[in-house]
């Protein structure tokens, strides 16, 4: 059997669905400049189903760790298992624990950005600079790049692109029995707290302004937004709520085949944006300069309120006027639009 040369390159993936979308752009730079070389990631399990629908990642590997949670065990373990299959690591999360695992198998380059005194952990500490690197999947993408190119600025960071299943999509909608009209996503949810969250009040005049145009709506999230999907779509014909009843690869599969969707800046947004249907993303708290939805085919919707972008998890003024005042009727012109 040849020898190859090719490259083989660990990367530690960070702990949100979204980051995980943007963290392609990084996986298609370093694929379009070593065709040939392999990539595994290493992440929390949950990310599995999104690593898959990712067609420049060679291999995932689940690290069992809660979040917040140290887990120096599954650490050691893991790291056992790595020894001797890599040449490089690149380390997106910028925690002392997330360099870890690539320091204990042995991988002799490991790159990160500085902090948490890594001094030992990492090969190569990269100073961070926010003015250049303004946006979270330029600093992804910029950790796959020489330092010189990296410190330019003025490379490019490709859009996300997941792959779909035809077959899943067809038993999710025969399952759930969807497709009777053209149908519009709605992602309530956004995990970082409610200064991110368009009021469901706003959420469900929508949905009924919708439905009386002839849409389908779907509400998609996770567990913990059950209720709100049910505040939204209770007692409304062609409305579905969908939360905590799909996985997150049928997230994929069902916001592809939406005409539109509505949404929170959130990993959902992340997703629609990676399966090229049109996003109408709202942002409140936070700024679409630093996490925009990878795509061409996005409207922003934020008010640019004196007090806002403030990154804050709940409102510290205790009004949330970023989202409060941001009127349904603006959506549903921004959709017909579309």
């Amino acid at each position: 059997m040849a020898e190859t040369n090719a490259e083989r390159i660990l990367v530690v993936g960070p702990s949100w669905v979204g980051d995980m979308v943007m963290a392609q752009s990084l996986f298609q730079t370093l694929k379009a400049r070593q065709p040939d070389c392999t990539i595994a990631v290493l992440a929390p399990a949950w990310s599995q189903p999104i690593l898959a629908r990712m067609a420049e990642v060679d291999e995932a590997i689940a690290l069992d760790v809660g979040h917040g949670e140290f887990g120096w065990r599954a650490r050691r373990r893991v790291a056992r298992t790595l020894k001797g299959r890599f040449e490089r690591a690149i380390v997106l999360p910028r925690s002392w624990k997330s360099a870890l695992v690539p320091f204990l198998a042995g991988i002799q380059q490991r790159v990160g950005f500085t902090g948490e005194q890594r001094l030992i952990l990492l090969t190569e500490r990269r100073k961070l600079d926010r003015s250049m690197l303004d946006q979270t999947v330029k600093r992804f993408v910029s950790l796959g790049l020489s330092a010189d190119e990296a410190r330019r600025g003025d490379f490019a960071c490709p859009h996300p692109r997941l792959t779909l299943d035809a077959d899943n999509l067809a038993a999710l909608k025969a399952e759930h029995g969807l497709g009777q009209r053209p149908a519009i996503g709605m992602m309530p949810g956004a995990e970082y707290g409610p200064a991110k969250q368009w009021p469901l009040a706003h959420f469900r005049s929508l949905t009924e302004r919708l439905i009386a145009a002839g849409y389908e709506v779907r509400v998609l999230g996770g567990p913990k937004d059950v209720e709100a999907g049910e505040w939204i779509a209770a007692g409304l014909s062609h409305a579905h709520n969908l939360c905590g009843k799909t996985r997150l690869a049928d997230a994929v599969d069902l916001l592809a085949d939406c005409r539109q969707v509505v949404t929170n800046d959130s990993g959902l947004m992340h997703v629609a944006a990676a399966v090229g249907t049109r996003v109408q993303a709202i942002y409140g708290s936070s700024s679409p300069l630093y996490t925009p939805p990878l795509t061409s085919r996005a409207d922003i919707h934020t008010l640019a309120l004196t007090c806002s972008p403030c990154f804050e998890r709940t409102c510290p003024l205790g009004h949330t006027n970023c989202l409060n005042q941001l009127d349904p009727e603006r959506l549903m012109l921004a959709l017909q639009d579309r």
